[in-house]
């Protein structure tokens, strides 16, 4: 019997959820996506080392920046150049993420996005390898319209409601990224239980339910599972259309010789769920009233926010 690893490739997409090159290359996913979190972590590789020289050095001589614009654009050129090391190693894409302190600004977010690109061009990778990833607000889902209409694909991310999800596709957005560990993480905090099993996991059905509005109302929009706390919600979504995995599970997966049963199936299901006012005041008003949603929006922002600034004094260092 194959591993569970190999079973899920069959059905779903599976995309490394790491900056790391040697656990990319070893576990073979179809894509990869990096975040501040991921890019802070990888940072303190020695094969990247060189990258934050040669990053550091690039941005200092752009002498028409400040000081502080110098540090924000070194981290963009060091997103990139760990973007494209592994975009060496995978057949597919990789997402890189517009600076999370633009979150709540559309024209600065398609600039940085537009950069971001230039960069992976002028690299060498065309802009059909790329996803520029994009928190799911108002702001951000209104910039990857704009971008998508360029040509240039999109991936919102700290996506946790199905109003965000619904306007995302709306928008035409590439890909969206719903985070199943931290949607169980808060409801684990609210109700107090400790354990929800893999059909009662609210991620779990968060996602589901998204899946199969999606295929029901026919948008192409990629549903990528994000962000999980145990093998068993991974194995919850076996054939959903993609899902991004840190290391630690795909080596789960592959140890497992177990039977992986496919749970969504992409022919069109029935959804309960109708189209939506998708109007700012309802998006705002809906998101808003989800205390769930709101809350690790927030706090995801803040967290990315507090590593991308880690990273920008990593780099502070090298000069």
């Amino acid at each position: 019997m194959i591993n569970k690893l190999e079973q899920l490739k069959g059905m779903t997409d599976v995309v490394a959820d790491t900056g790391d090159i040697d656990a990319i290359i070893q576990y073979k996913p179809l894509d990869a996506t990096t975040n501040p979190s991921l890019l802070l972590k990888a940072s303190s590789l020695d094969r990247y080392s060189k990258l934050l020289d040669r990053a550091v050095a690039t941005a200092r001589n752009t002498h028409t920046l400040s000081s502080d614009e110098q540090l924000s654009d070194a981290a963009t050129r060091l997103a990139v150049d760990i973007g494209t090391e592994i975009l060496g190693v995978i057949p597919g894409r990789i997402s890189t993420e517009v600076d999370a302190r633009l979150s709540f600004d559309t024209r600065r977010t398609i600039e940085q996005a537009r950069k971001i690109i230039r960069l992976y061009n002028q690299a060498g990778f065309s802009t059909e390898r790329v996803l520029i990833k994009v928190a799911a607000t108002w702001e951000g889902i209104r910039a990857a319209e704009v971008l998508e209409k360029e040509g240039i694909n999109c991936n919102l991310t700290l996506l946790f409601s199905f109003m965000q999800a619904a306007a995302c596709a709306d928008a035409g957005a590439f890909l969206i990224s719903p985070f199943v560990g931290r949607i169980l993480d808060w409801h684990k905090k609210d109700t107090g239980r400790a354990t929800f099993p893999g059909d009662e996991d609210p991620g779990v059905i968060s996602v589901k339910r998204i899946f199969h509005y999606y295929k029901h109302h026919g948008y192409k929009t990629v549903v990528m599972g994000a962000s999980f706390r145990n093998k068993e919600e991974i194995e919850s979504l076996a054939g959903c259309d993609r899902l991004t995995i840190g290391p630690q599970f795909l080596r789960e997966l592959e140890e497992d010789k177990g039977v992986l049963t496919r749970q969504l199936f992409s022919e069109k299901p029935e959804s309960p769920e109708s189209i939506p006012d998708l109007g700012e005041a309802n998006f705002r008003y809906q998101v808003n009233d989800d205390a769930m949603a709101t809350e690790k929006l927030a706090e995801g922002i803040r967290l990315f926010v507090a590593d991308q600034l880690k990273l920008e004094a990593l780099l502070k260092t090298r000069q």
